[in-house]
């Protein structure tokens, strides 16, 4: 199944309000938008069109974009959402497609980021996924793809909880000369899901294909530091929910519980769901399992800290 099926099938299904978590409302159709006007900074790159796999993994990411899930009611809230894949691949047909029906159908305009992978020859490098998220995050608060949205929430899985949680601080990896008008806008995020998380790239805790890929197998303290996600924890940084198993066998257990204590030192408000089991990649949770039950925290969550009341 390659994305424009999964796009036409998550469409056709929302319509006919087809979703396990009893959706609020309707989805109106998806769109796919570029995220820079002309090529990438930095260049390079692979050419073609997104390769996906039998799962709707993609990779071969030409063109980074995103794919606007606006519900069938106008919107103010707004949520960036990562898939993971080690930033070998990018694996929306269980991760972002899924959580993008599911926001929109609780009211939220969703909005699926494919970024560029950092061994797919880009002149950026390791930077240019961070570089991706940066600038969906200020297309999002400039209004420049949809007029209206006040609050900007951010959702990622795995590595995608590392990009977007590097992307939500103040990390320079991510910094690039403004194209247009908005980038003038703030890379501002108001509230951080982080579930399964990657996010500290310490060599003290389990290797991952994140560490790998960005800093190498063998990374120096310094540099493993600059690319971890609780480095750029601060007064600032938005309101985070973690979820992870304790039998994850892919992402450190240690993972979520160092990102809750980093917001603890901050004074960022955080909460932390570790599971009994579940592992890694349930998505949106598995039927019958602990996972199941995160759906229902991470609406608390926006209602919380993203849904802006009316009037």
């Amino acid at each position: 199944m390659n994305r424009r099926d999964l796009l036409g099938l998550l469409a056709l299904m929302a319509g006919a309000g087809c979703d396990g978590g009893s959706p609020a409302q309707a989805m109106a159709a998806p769109r796919v938008l570029p995220l820079w006007p002309d090529p990438p900074p930095g260049g390079g790159g692979p050419q073609g069109a997104p390769v996906s796999n039998r799962r709707g993994a993609l990779d071969n990411i030409a063109r980074p974009g995103l794919t606007l899930f606006p519900p069938d009611r106008p919107s103010d809230t707004a949520v960036l959402v990562a898939s993971g894949g080690g930033y070998r691949r990018i694996e929306d047909g269980k991760e972002a497609l899924p959580a993008a029906r599911w926001l929109a159908a609780h009211g939220h305009v969703a909005a699926v980021l494919d970024y560029r992978l950092p061994g797919e020859d880009w002149g950026a490098g390791p930077a240019a996924p961070l570089q991706d998220a940066r600038r969906a995050l200020r297309l999002l608060n400039a209004g420049t793809m949809l007029p209206g949205i006040r609050r900007v929430g951010v959702l990622g899985f795995s590595a995608g909880a590392h990009l977007l949680a590097l992307a939500a601080g103040p990390a320079p990896m991510g910094d690039y000369a403004a194209v247009d008008a908005a980038d003038t806008a703030p890379a501002r995020a108001d509230a951080a899901a982080l579930v399964y998380p990657v996010l500290s790239l310490s060599p003290a805790l389990r290797p991952t294909s994140a560490q790998r890929l960005l800093v190498g197998r063998d990374p120096s303290p310094q540099l493993a530091a600059a690319w971890s996600a609780e480095t750029y924890v601060e007064a600032g940084y938005p309101p985070t929910l973690l979820v992870q198993a304790a039998d994850d066998p892919i992402s450190d257990p240690r993972e979520a519980p160092l990102m809750a204590a980093a917001c603890r030192r901050a004074g960022v408000p955080a909460e932390l769901h570790m599971l009994a089991s579940g592992g890694h990649g349930f998505g949106m949770g598995r039927p019958g399992t602990p996972s199941a039950e995160w759906p229902g925290w991470l609406a608390d969550f926006l209602a919380k800290f993203i849904k802006t009341p009316p009037g």
